[in-house]
């Protein structure tokens, strides 16, 4: 493990909702997991747990796996958040914007968008709010 990414207790976040069926494997449970572990692997993060709301709605910020990793961003188990894109952490673009741009800076959240090669300790591309607004309207 390098030293500097030992400071990362990090949170596999994978959502997959009734809409998703329509594309097949591509956005499966188990096909995000395989890139995440990927990820992780490669970058010598530490894996704290695992979130899977499966079934949910990215417009729905209520969801189970999600409101459990938030519990633990309070209760400082958590510094890292990784999830294959940004439609996978949710579609509400309000909500979105607000946890990317005031909450995760706050609470010194590191947020990874594997797929998008998003990462907010590189800082956010300049796309990242249309990204947001396609997914929010996407299905």
């Amino acid at each position: 493990m390098t030293p500097g990414n030992a400071k990362y207790s990090t949170a596999l976040y994978m959502r997959l909702s009734r809409d998703d069926e329509n594309f097949g494997d591509s956005v499966s449970i188990e096909t995000q997991r395989v890139l995440l572990r990927k990820y992780v692997a490669d970058n010598d993060l530490v894996v704290y747990d695992e979130y899977v709301d499966d079934g949910w709605s990215g417009t729905n910020f209520e969801r189970p796996a999600f409101r459990r990793m938030m519990e633990d961003v309070e209760a400082g188990k958590i510094n890292c958040i990784i999830t294959k894109d940004l439609s996978r952490f949710g579609r509400e673009h309000v909500m979105m914007d607000y946890y990317l741009e005031f909450m995760f800076p706050e609470k010194q959240i590191r947020y990874i968008a594997v797929a998008e090669n998003e990462d907010t300790e590189k800082g956010l591309s300049d796309f990242v709010p249309f990204k947001n607004l396609f997914n929010d309207n996407s299905p």
